[in-house]
């Protein structure tokens, strides 16, 4: 069956593999709408190999107007313009691969227009799990992880009950500081954290990986995807990044998910799922991997980790604090105005000034949010005053 697909963050690392993927299986996919932020030279080039009926643009709108003229293309702008992509209903899937919290709207709109929404935005479900969830459950949507460790769980646990499941094992590659001691870590630079041994990736992400803030993130939306307790979800550090993900049964059976490093494969399992079809993904070669390793986290110097499992506990708005202040922690670190070692510190502070709420409205999750960042901005500020 064809599925007509609207791609949000088209000029990201998922969206262009998603299109890769899609252009693979002409049969099964068009290309409805695609958007983009500020590359939109890039975005303009998928819009005339895959020629979409509408596309938006961050900012540039005019520019990309004339250059697809000829195509009859329409163009929107900004956040409204992603919404209004969201809500088509033209589109069968959405597949959200913005980056941060500007990817919650639209799959809000999305979800509320009972449409399918295959996300790579952590940001979603981390800040307003609770929500999303309960949106989609009332209008009638899905919602389906595009991620390399928990689509293939998401699969798996398609087949089973959560009664059969013990736990969910989440692999973590350790990041560039695996084995760097926290004085060395103290006075690492934004190109060293950016250097990520295993996957290419944004700016922001990669940091997130640095930390284990994104290990911690893909805690949070276990717990909103496969409606499992935080006991439930485990963490190991696994540095060949072979194995995707774990699933312990209760008879005590243990299924790993292996491949190569290549975002094409969760993205092509998630789009189309049940089925299994042929992938540009190079085949594993187990013989050449050789041995695999694990290793268990350590919190002392990855905080980071710690604070999700608190923040999930916690509830409410806790989790939207915890992104946001991890946000403006990130921003600085890469400005060069705080240290590594104080992303956490920004994040935690603000987290222990934050009042929880329950957080039962958008609007309410949002109000924190901006609470957040200001607090946040603060903090910064008197670490970077006392240069740390």
């Amino acid at each position: 069956m064809m599925k007509r697909v609207a791609v949000l963050g088209s000029t990201g690392s998922i969206g262009t593999n998603a299109l890769d993927v899609m252009a693979a299986l002409p049969d099964r996919f068009e290309v409805v709408s695609l958007s983009g932020g500020r590359n939109a030279d890039l975005l303009c080039s998928q819009a005339e190999r895959f020629r979409p009926r509408r596309v938006c643009v961050g900012q540039g709108a005019v520019a990309v107007r004339d250059r697809l003229a000829s195509l009859g293309i329409e163009v929107l702008e900004g956040e409204a313009g992603l919404i209004d992509l969201a809500q088509d209903g033209d589109v069968d899937l959405v597949v959200n691969g913005l980056v941060a919290g500007v990817g919650i709207r639209p799959t809000v709109a999305a979800v509320t227009s009972g449409k399918d929404v295959a996300t790579a935005n952590k940001e979603t479900l981390v800040v307003a799990g609770h929500l999303v969830t309960e949106l989609a459950r009332k209008h009638g949507g899905t919602l389906v992880p595009l991620d390399s460790e928990l689509t293939p769980i998401w699969q798996t646990l398609d087949l089973h009950s959560n009664r059969d499941v013990r736990k969910i094992i989440l692999p973590a590659s350790g990041g560039p500081f695996f084995a760097s001691s926290v004085d060395e870590m103290a006075s690492v630079t934004p190109a060293q954290a950016l250097n990520h041994p295993t996957w290419k990736m944004g700016p922001k992400i990669t940091i997130d990986s640095a930390t284990l803030m994104n290990k911690g993130f893909e805690v949070i939306e276990s717990h909103w995807f496969f409606d499992l307790p935080a006991e439930k979800i485990d963490v190991v550090i696994h540095r060949q990044s072979i194995i995707h993900c774990l699933v312990e049964f209760i008879d005590g059976g243990l299924i790993a998910h292996l491949s190569s490093t290549d975002m094409r494969l969760p993205i092509q399992q998630a789009l189309t799922h049940p089925d299994k079809l042929p992938s540009r993904v190079k085949p594993l070669d187990l013989v050449e991997v050789g041995s695999l390793s694990f290793h268990a986290p350590d919190t002392a110097r990855f905080p980071c980790l710690r604070l999700c499992y608190d923040a999930l506990s916690a509830g409410g708005t806790a989790p939207a604090v915890l992104n946001a202040a991890n946000e403006i922690g990130v921003a600085a670190f890469l400005e060069g105005r705080i240290g590594f070692l104080s992303i956490p510190n920004v994040v935690e502070a603000t987290l222990d000034a934050h009042d929880r709420q329950p957080g039962d409205t958008l609007d309410a999750i949002y109000e924190m949010d901006h609470w957040a960042r200001e607090k946040a901005g603060l903090v910064v500020e008197g670490l970077a005053g006392n240069g740390q």
